[in-house]
């Protein structure tokens, strides 16, 4: 077998990435995000719906009803309306932040709650928007093997946390588990990371490329841990965050700490005129 040189790895990563997006129920799909207000949410294509579903939909399909603490969903008589696949009339809504979210289906559109701090939205995908196939292909400088860097995790003795500021102008409360350091062209940089759960070191970063190259807010990177426990930062594969693509993502950006003095030149990047 033909071992796969880096660079065939990175492009071939880097297609999958372009690919995701444009998938059912992913970002290109996203169309809404509506925020609940207290008591009777109505959702359907009529205009005066505070839930707006696309017009081929029936004018009021049902009611969310959200009661400061949790949101459920009663389904006018005769639409087929299914939640995790089965069909409801009447359903207890969970959150996209639950281990089983409610994941509500009907015409090719998906709604699901979401709640982000103390404010609970329903956010709407509708898998026949034109984006899904007309949005410009993903752009990335030149593959540079320079920046797949050799880094060190630290992890603090004590989970601390951190604000990250989110696209709503909140900041996020997060836990750091620890920091990578790593060196280039001589200099020593820093940079917080999270542990996800399923134990990915994640990293939200930004650097002075933002001001015209790539994504104003900064990017994203998942570090690579080999096999035998070495970790990079390979920035060939820093990535734009949701909001690079749809109006209704609530991205979450890089803390202040994380704004790095070097030019990353490599990963994704975020022409003007396209967006």
């Amino acid at each position: 077998m033909v071992e796969k040189t880096y660079r065939q790895i990175v492009n071939e990563w880097r297609k999958e990435r372009d690919a995701n997006i444009r998938r059912e129920n992913n970002w290109l799909a996203l169309a809404g995000l509506y925020w609940l207000k207290l008591g009777k949410n109505q959702f359907g294509s009529d205009q005066k719906c505070e839930i707006q579903l696309p017009e081929r939909v029936p004018a009021v399909v049902g009611v969310f009803e959200y009661n400061g603490r949790s949101v459920t969903m009663r389904v006018n008589p005769g639409q087929n309306v299914k939640v995790n696949d089965k069909p409801v009339d009447f359903s207890i809504l969970q959150p996209d932040i639950s281990e089983n979210p409610s994941y509500i289906k009907l015409d090719e559109i998906q709604l699901v709650v979401i709640q982000r701090g103390n404010r609970m939205g329903v956010r709407m995908w509708d898998n026949q928007r034109e984006q899904r196939r007309l949005f410009p292909p993903r752009t990335w400088y030149d593959i540079d093997e320079a920046f797949r860097i050799p880094a060190t995790f630290t992890a603090y003795e004590r989970p601390k946390t951190a604000y990250f500021p989110d696209l709503t102008g909140e900041k996020a409360e997060f836990p750091v588990e620890g920091y990578m350091t790593f060196e280039f062209n001589g200099e020593i940089h820093q940079l917080d990371i999270n542990k996800e759960e399923d134990g990915t070191l994640f990293l939200r970063f930004w650097d002075p490329t933002s001001e015209n190259e790539t994504y104003p807010t900064g990017r994203y990177l998942v570090a690579d841990v080999e096999p035998d426990g070495k970790v990079f930062l390979d920035f060939n594969k820093a990535y734009n965050p949701p909001c690079a693509f749809t109006d209704f993502a609530t991205c979450v950006f890089a803390p202040e700490q994380n704004h790095l003095n070097l030019r990353v030149t490599a990963g994704e990047t975020y022409p003007r005129d396209n967006h």
